[in-house]
């Protein structure tokens, strides 16, 4: 990866990580606790369904949460990025700004949306690129 993608990478990041803090103060100064983290949804409670297998394209703002408890801390509703997230975040920026075919996304329908169950970095590092639509296999 050239010099120039890595500080592209690491401007993007603190971006998104800065407009994280940004939202989270607001959200404390009006008083509204909920909504710092990335919502959970009860994996096992859902059901997965055989029926409209494979891959589709999904459009990023329909993903509301994860299925994934250790993962709600790391991102928030928006999927703006932790600071411990960074080094494996600027690996799939890096990944995806090189044209690097990534694996889709797994997800689960939660009503109309849907929950991720693996590919958090990668809907946060489209979400940050910009992209409004993201490869996903859907159980």
């Amino acid at each position: 990866m050239s010099t120039w993608s890595r500080i592209e990478a690491e401007r993007a990041f603190d971006r998104a990580k800065r407009a994280r803090r940004r939202a989270s103060l607001v959200r404390r100064l009006r008083g509204c606790a909920e909504g710092t983290r990335l919502a959970v949804f009860d994996g096992l409670a859902l059901r997965s369904s055989a029926a409209g297998a494979g891959v589709h394209e999904i459009a990023l703002d329909a993903i509301a949460g994860t299925v994934e408890p250790n993962r709600a801390e790391q991102f928030d509703p928006s999927f703006r990025p932790a600071a411990r997230t960074r080094c494996r975040w600027l690996r799939i920026w890096e990944a995806s700004a090189r044209g690097t075919a990534l694996p889709p996304v797994s997800l689960v329908r939660v009503g109309d949306t849907y929950a991720v169950r693996d590919g958090h970095h990668r809907v946060s590092v489209a979400k940050a690129r910009g992209a409004v639509a993201i490869h996903a296999i859907v159980a």
